[in-house]
């Protein structure tokens, strides 16, 4: 895997092997039993011991390298300028395109964060929850833009994000509904105080334009302290959305309840149509203008094959 641009000669990452990346492990202690596997997965999306034991528990070891050298440095600053700063968690952003598998990796991560000694409060938030409401998206003429970085309520997003890098307690995020495919109206999560907070979503590695007077401009990245891009071919994440309409429309989609309701009854060949319409209308479109280009921004690279198994792992180097 190369993340140069074509005239780039430095490349800074360092690219591993899945055999490579796997001897990392050493000695990290497997936490998970076997029966937790099905709750982690999402649907169609690859989890089982090997795929733990060969990328998710050497990506826990060095996390964890990572997470002890921020607080060492936070806390020799904070003796050195002789402050008392409320608690700071560790914040991890987990970036890549629809149907790429980065609820598995942020639940995964979480259930494994989770279990260190001495047991630190791991929290998960997905940035679904900072969508505009279905109404305004409406009203804006957006809604077949739904996931692009211009349905989200980005001022809303960097305050919670601003708040939980300050320490604050009991702040809230919005709550998400893949049910009816809306924000759900006076439900909140709360985030209290986590040692670690995983922030999940398709464009959390988006840029902004800088501007020409020197003022700051905050980006969602900018409160991460460690960047997990899961990346695909495309022809792969198309194959992987198709698969994971055509079981939603026999499970989901047949609750009266959902958004989708009316894909319930379509045959085989008309939801695949429908699938590939979507795919190409939306997710596509949204993976070619917005979320690849965040790519080599991240901190660790995660590319998948067909079988939806890690095959390479590539470490941007310090």
């Amino acid at each position: 895997m190369d993340i140069r641009a074509p005239e780039q000669q430095y490349n800074p990452y360092r690219v591993y092997t899945r055999e490579a990346w796997s001897r990392l492990r050493d000695d990290t202690p497997m936490t998970l039993e076997p029966g937790e596997f099905d709750r982690l997965r999402s649907l169609h999306d690859r989890l089982d011991l090997q795929e733990v034991e060969d990328i998710y528990l050497p990506l826990s070891r060095l996390l964890s390298i990572y997470v002890d050298a921020m607080q060492r440095l936070y806390y020799a600053e904070r003796q050195f300028l002789d402050i008392r700063d409320r608690k700071v968690p560790y914040i991890i952003g987990v970036a890549g395109s629809v149907a790429v598998g980065k609820s598995t990796t942020a639940r995964v991560l979480q259930a494994l964060l989770a279990r260190w000694s001495p047991r630190p409060k791991v929290e998960l938030i997905t940035t679904d929850g900072f969508l505009y409401p279905n109404a305004v998206l409406e009203r804006q003429g957006i809604m077949q833009k739904k996931g692009f970085p211009e349905s989200y309520d980005l001022p809303l997003l960097l305050s919670f994000l601003s708040d939980i890098k300050s320490g604050r307690r009991h702040v809230r995020a919005p709550v998400y509904s893949h049910l009816t495919y809306d924000i759900v109206p006076s439900q909140w999560a709360e985030v209290d105080q986590p040692d670690i907070l995983i922030v999940e979503g398709v464009n959390v590695l988006q840029t902004g334009k800088l501007p020409r007077d020197g003022k700051a401009v905050p980006v969602v990245s900018d409160f991460f302290d460690f960047s997990v891009y899961i990346d695909a071919d495309e022809a792969a994440l198309r194959q992987w959305y198709i698969k994971r309409f055509l079981a939603l429309r026999d499970t989901a989609f047949t609750n009266p309840k959902s958004y989708f309701n009316r894909y319930a009854l379509l045959s085989d060949e008309e939801a695949t149509a429908t699938a590939i319409a979507i795919w190409e209308r939306t997710n596509l479109a949204n993976l070619e203008d917005n979320i690849l280009p965040t790519r080599p921004r991240a901190t660790l690279i995660l590319k998948k094959g067909a079988d939806h198994t890690v095959e390479s792992v590539a470490l941007r180097r310090l």
